[in-house]
């Protein structure tokens, strides 16, 4: 019972990353029907810039120096989401294919560039020291760590929701996630609301890269990567554009990852995740939450 807690809950911090890095890639293509491949690149320059905020900043306490790494980290990351939108794909829309190469080349470079800047050997997060001490919940000891990304990935889910629902510009994304020409033939400029998703998505991509650090300990180039591939994952078990299937696809895929990782053969985790990937596309290729694009 004990393993169980602490799987259950180590899969809920997971699947708070998960969710942080596929919920701004999934309204992204949902309403601008744009696949940014660079999204990925964006999660592990976040990553490396919490990292250098934890290293170097002569900030104390080592939770305030924590939360000013998370702050630098979104803003990194939204700061490459406007320079992206609006300096190269909002000359390509309409052009899939370009867009698709263009994030593709992007995210090559910007790779190539962490690994060349910073090295490809794994760099430890300087993380505050209440992080590698336990809470006991029922019995099971849970490193607090994950307990805080937990929290994190919570509230910004729940600000997300809050967002989409009571703002003019969220009212305007939910509806072009869910009828795309309905908006363009009422002749809604749109632009803006294109760029503040892009800006959102990429925050929350940045933000996550801190997390994920926190999560497996280090950051690597290729953090962004790896964990592109489960957000994919994740977005196509939960529906393109749903906000709330892909909250349930990151937990359904997250928590299934560890509870097989745990009592299974290594790698048995990532096989059952693609397998799921494969019967969600065979009997419900909309996703769990996902609606037949208008």
């Amino acid at each position: 019972m004990n393993d169980v807690i602490s799987l259950l809950i180590s899969g809920l911090g997971l699947a708070g990353i998960y969710f942080l890095l596929a919920s701004g890639l999934s309204l992204i293509y949902g309403l601008m029907r744009v696949l940014n491949l660079a999204h990925g690149a964006i999660f592990a320059v976040g990553g490396f810039v919490g990292w250098a905020a934890l290293e170097y900043l002569p900030v104390e306490p080592d939770w305030l120096r924590f939360t000013a790494a998370l702050v630098l980290a979104t803003l990194a990351g939204a700061m490459l989401g406007i320079l992206i939108e609006k300096g190269l794909l909002a000359r390509l829309y309409g052009r899939p294919y370009a867009q698709m190469l263009l994030t593709l080349g992007l995210a090559f470079a910007m790779t190539a560039f962490l690994g060349g800047w910073l090295g490809h050997d794994p760099l430890t997060l300087k993380q505050p020291a209440w992080f590698d001490e336990v809470t006991v919940i029922a019995g099971s000891r849970v490193v607090n760590s994950r307990l805080v990304i937990v929290g994190i990935a919570l509230i910004l889910f729940l600000a997300t929701v809050v967002f989409l629902r009571r703002s003019k510009h969220g009212l305007i994304i939910r509806a072009g996630v869910n009828n795309r020409s309905m908006v363009m033939a009422l002749g809604i400029n749109v632009s803006k609301s294109f760029t503040l998703l892009f800006v959102i998505g990429s925050g929350l991509a940045g933000l996550g890269g801190v997390l994920a650090g926190v999560f497996f300990g280090s950051v690597t180039p290729e953090l962004g990567t790896q964990q592109l591939i489960f957000a994919f994952i994740v977005i196509i078990v939960g529906g393109l554009g749903s906000l709330e299937g892909t909250a349930l696809a990151a937990l359904v895929v997250a928590v299934l990852q560890q509870f097989v990782n745990y009592y299974g053969p290594p790698g048995a985790g990532d096989l059952v995740t693609v397998l799921l990937l494969a019967v969600m596309l065979l009997v419900r290729p909309r996703g769990l939450l996902g609606k037949v694009a208008a």
